[in-house]
């Protein structure tokens, strides 16, 4: 007899591995009968810990699925984590090079702008505006960011938090999603700085071109395209 029936609880991890590795690999329950030769029947009491499986029984099923015998009794190994696949995507970004918005209190430098659906945004800013009143109303957009200085200091405002001030090297890392604004601290005339931009928003880099046109129109040779 190539199957033993057992219990339940004595087949649970064998089902449960062999389910991970399964799904894993994308299988449908009929497309491991088919790749292993093995009974649809077997294959699904043996998921649901109802049936224990012989040695040559578990040596036809991992070389159908292309793994070790030892996989199907390590969840872990068995269902590896996802991830997201390579995709070899690769942008540079030159000095004095990117997508320009430019006003009277700051400008906003888009960088890789070649790549299109980026999960994360890298933007060079250059800061002027000394007070709220000047840079307008609180920035709020999707996701999370980080910002830098480079040079000069720069007061960083939010929703919930006092005012601080970050000198050359400093940085944050917020919630987007709360109220903030980068204003200019420092004696110069601006103040610089990375911003990255990161969400799940497939529409990140619009919705921030587009909260930072709010009241102005692109200038320069590197005129954005239309939103």
């Amino acid at each position: 007899m190539s199957e033993i029936t057992t219990s339940e609880g004595a087949n649970s991890q064998l089902g449960h591995c062999l389910k991970a590795a399964r799904q894993a690999r994308g299988l449908t329950l009929k497309q491991v009968a088919e790749r292993t030769g093995m009974a649809l029947s077997t294959l699904s009491k043996v998921e649901n810990g109802l049936m224990s499986l012989t040695y040559d029984k578990l040596l036809q099923l991992t070389s159908g699925l292309k793994m070790e015998i030892a996989e199907l009794f390590n969840p872990a190994v068995a269902a590896p984590a996802p991830g997201r696949p390579v995709t070899a995507r690769r942008s540079i970004s030159r000095a004095g090079q990117g997508q320009l918005i430019n006003t009277k209190f700051y400008t906003y430098t888009y960088q890789c702008t070649d790549l299109i659906g980026k999960r994360m945004v890298p933007i060079v800013a250059e800061v002027r505006a000394r007070s709220l009143d000047e840079f307008g109303p609180l920035l709020r957009h999707a996701g999370e960011e980080y910002f830098l200085v480079t040079s000069g200091r720069v007061a960083v405002h939010t929703e919930f938090y006092a005012p601080e001030i970050l000198g050359e090297g400093d940085g944050i890392y917020l919630d987007s999603t709360m109220g903030h604004a980068y204003l200019n601290a420092g004696e110069a005339a601006s103040a610089k700085g990375v911003c990255l931009c990161t969400s799940e928003a497939p529409d990140l880099y619009d919705q921030l071109r587009q909260i930072a046109s709010r009241d102005v129109a692109p200038v320069g040779d590197d005129e954005l395209p239309p939103l």
